[in-house]
């Protein structure tokens, strides 16, 4: 007879093939249908006509979006299993052998605004982790998102799972209030996915945990001593998508920086031929004739999600750490600058979730850091920090084998 242990593990190897088989076949299925996707995606793009860019780039699906998807699933097919891992291994003097693994949360609500994309990525690297997902789009992408869940469900069938594993919920404004303040659906985690009034309506409600998929609003401190050739190329690249969390919103630039005006108007005139509204407050117009002052505060916490940007002068490093801190969404931050003692304080003290030297915001992603499709960002510090892969989608339960032991 085959010990507890062996069979666990011939268990849990076959529940793996199964799983990689079921996003392997998905992925199979996006290249066979992908006419069909781009035909519900265009219904949807034309049944709300009237929505801002950002909301358009987010909704949009073309070919380059559906391959992103299929790759994606095939890097989280390709990672190892997160279930079944073993944390802690501990035998008593008594023989009662102690194992503390990784479980799957359960089920998994995503409650998110347009982004198809989140149908097949995000419920990917829950469905990996081996919790059940539960979908829960914004009518502006209804037939784009059912469609995918549609594939989704196919490939469970094909592969042996029940196909409601992954389901996507058709619900009205008033059912989703219902369900994320009763729980009707017997979730074990919410993550909201979209702008503050969803995030913090979430937040305030729920009667089951949350991971915050928080919002963007990412600060770049430029240096004194630094290269402002790549500050540019940082700035111009952090927002070269304006509707994405790890955009550039804010830059602030040291006060002492060599030829002062001269570099803020090259900043501005190179953004502006970008057709990027370039805003700053009074300090940063003394700097330059270029910028458009506004100086009310409240900008300073505003993620814009358009193609604008905002510059203000610091006396130094210190004030950059705290104005980030208490400003940004702590999402992301970046510091320009050739001096790496410099670096490492101002990426130790900056609350962020990614902090970078020298590099772009827009890297800030489960595919660029290569952990493969991402669930969220997530802004808090419990239960994980940052994109959340497939990795972080577990908890963990003692398991406790004994024969008849008990306690004196």
């Amino acid at each position: 007879m085959l010990s507890l242990q062996l069979y666990l593990f011939h268990f849990h190897t076959m529940i793996v093939l199964k799983k990689n088989n079921v996003l392997l076949r998905l992925a199979d299925l996006l290249t066979e249908n992908k006419p069909e996707i781009l035909l519900k995606n265009e219904l949807d793009m034309n049944s709300f006509s009237d929505m801002d860019e950002s909301m358009k780039d987010r909704l949009k699906v073309d070919e380059r979006k559906v391959e992103g998807m299929i790759r994606s699933l095939c890097e989280v097919a390709a990672q190892d299993d997160p279930e079944g891992k073993i944390l802690y291994d501990f035998t008593r003097e008594d023989g009662l052998h102690i194992v503390n693994r990784t479980v799957p949360f359960g089920a998994i609500l995503i409650i998110y605004e347009s982004r198809p994309d989140v149908t097949i990525e995000a419920a990917a690297t829950a469905f990996k982790a081996g919790n059940r997902i539960l979908l829960k789009g914004g009518k502006e992408s209804f037939n784009t998102n059912t469609y995918l869940t549609e594939l989704w469900q196919q490939s469970l069938s094909e592969n042996g799972f029940e196909k409601d594993f992954v389901q996507y919920l058709n619900l009205s404004r008033e059912e989703t209030q219902k369900l994320i303040k009763q729980n009707t659906y017997n979730v074990d985690i919410i993550i909201p996915r979209g702008g503050n009034n969803l995030i913090n309506f979430v937040t305030e409600n729920s009667s089951v945990p949350v991971i915050v998929s928080g919002r963007g609003n990412n600060f770049m401190y430029v240096d004194d001593d630094c290269d402002t050739d790549m500050a540019i190329r940082l700035i111009i690249n952090g927002k070269k998508r304006i509707s994405v969390c790890n955009a550039l919103d804010k830059v602030l630039v040291n006060k002492n920086l060599p030829k002062l005006s001269d570099k803020i108007s090259d900043f501005v005139s190179q953004l502006k031929s970008k057709e990027i509204v370039v805003w700053g407050d009074k300090k940063a117009v003394s700097a330059s004739k270029g910028l458009t002052e506004i100086n009310d505060e409240a900008v300073l916490f505003e993620e814009f999600m358009a193609p604008k940007i905002y510059f203000s002068l610091v006396d130094d490093m210190n004030e950059a750490i705290e104005k980030i801190n208490h400003y940004s969404g702590g999402h992301s931050a970046v510091i320009v600058t050739n001096d790496a003692k410099k670096a490492n304080v101002f990426m130790q003290k900056v609350d962020c979730a990614a902090v970078y030297h020298n590099a772009s915001t827009r890297f800030t992603d489960g595919g660029q850091f290569g952990v493969g499709g991402e669930i969220a960002i997530s802004t808090q510090k419990l239960h994980f920090r940052g994109p959340l892969s497939a990795q972080e989608l577990v908890t963990n339960k003692w398991f406790v084998y004994g024969k008849g032991q008990i306690r004196e």
